[in-house]
């Protein structure tokens, strides 16, 4: 009966901790959830991040100009075994299929995502800084030509 215990124990300890291995990269944006935004006088840009559970994070992406709102995208950041992912759907693109991006480097307070099969953007890069403001830096290939863009946004309470 003891070494039955044992093996039981043995058992939930090693599926414990294979749990805990496959939810451990999601925590690298545990700074991530809550509402960030950027007012110009170009328009509102804004993204709202919330954990919907331990292995996915899910955000919306908005700019709105005026009454209109210009850009929507569905973001989620999930755990998928190994891999940490970032999937976009944007309306009105990609026949409103999502996009995966990988989750390249291990930067702390950065998130670095790849996908070399899209045209734009091929990478996203999210930076968190410790004035407490994020940089969003999305770069690829866009009309031919290697293209850039970056905008910083502050988290509203």
């Amino acid at each position: 009966m003891k070494k039955i215990a044992v093996l039981f124990i043995l058992v939930l300890a090693l599926t414990a901790c294979k749990k805990s291995k496959n939810t451990t990269k999601i925590v690298v944006a545990d700074w991530l959830p809550g509402k960030w935004e950027n007012k110009t006088a170009e328009g509102n840009l804004l993204e709202i991040w919330k954990k919907t559970n331990d292995s996915i994070y899910e955000g919306q992406s908005f700019f709105i100009k005026g009454k209109d709102t210009l850009h929507f995208e569905e973001i989620q950041l999930k755990q998928k075994g190994e891999n940490l992912l970032y999937v976009s759907t944007i309306r009105g693109q990609n026949n409103d299929e999502p996009v995966t991006f990988l989750h390249k480097l291990e930067i702390e307070k950065q998130l670095v995502f790849e996908n070399p099969k899209n045209d734009y953007p091929k990478k996203i890069i999210y930076t968190n800084n410790p004035n407490g403001s994020l940089i969003v830096q999305i770069s690829g290939i866009q009309q031919g030509k290697p293209s850039s863009t970056s905008y910083t946004l502050k988290k509203s309470k």
